[in-house]
């Protein structure tokens, strides 16, 4: 399924597509948060192996700008979905990233009928803590070295929530 948004289109990641994605995540700015190993088209070609998630790339304009998922929790108790992005740095600071984001929340509300969405960025990325606040995301708390940093030492990250009625236009 092809998503549309406002300047962004969100389609399912094809092959063609790993070698554009893991030059993005060759960026500096993109490794240090999703790392990935010295081989990253491997680790591109990992991620959408990952059974349960929903991958879709991010195209603005006909290139390629991005990557986000999305997978669900099935317990029907604890029923939510949960989204990762990362977004080509070159394209940093435009809007993409919150009309991507906006874009799949609004389908996981309106197709998938999920009440709520999680969105868990690291605790010093204000850049992504902003942009999901535009969205509608709010702080729900600080998982305390809660992931492993490149250097080997643990670091802290945000629990971000969203609930239906507060997703933004």
């Amino acid at each position: 399924m092809t998503l549309r948004g406002a300047r962004v289109v969100l389609r399912p990641t094809v092959p063609s597509d790993v070698p554009s994605l893991a030059a993005i995540r060759a960026t500096p700015e993109v490794y240090a948060r999703w790392r990935g190993g010295a081989d990253l088209v491997a680790a591109v070609r990992e991620d959408l192996a990952e059974p349960g998630a929903e991958q879709l790339t991010i195209e603005c304009e006909g290139a390629v700008i991005g990557f986000i998922q999305w997978s669900s929790e099935a317990d029907p108790d604890y029923r939510h979905a949960s989204i990762d992005i990362y977004l080509d740095p070159a394209v940093h600071g435009r809007g993409l990233g919150t009309d991507a984001v906006r874009t799949l929340a609004r389908h996981l509300i309106d197709d998938h009928g999920h009440h709520r969405i999680v969105i868990d960025p690291a605790a010093d990325n204000a850049a992504a803590i902003r942009c999901y606040g535009k969205v509608g995301f709010r702080p729900v708390g600080v998982m305390r070295s809660y992931e492993r940093g490149a250097d080997g030492t643990w670091h802290d990250g945000l629990l971000m929530d969203l609930l239906a009625g507060e997703l933004t236009p």
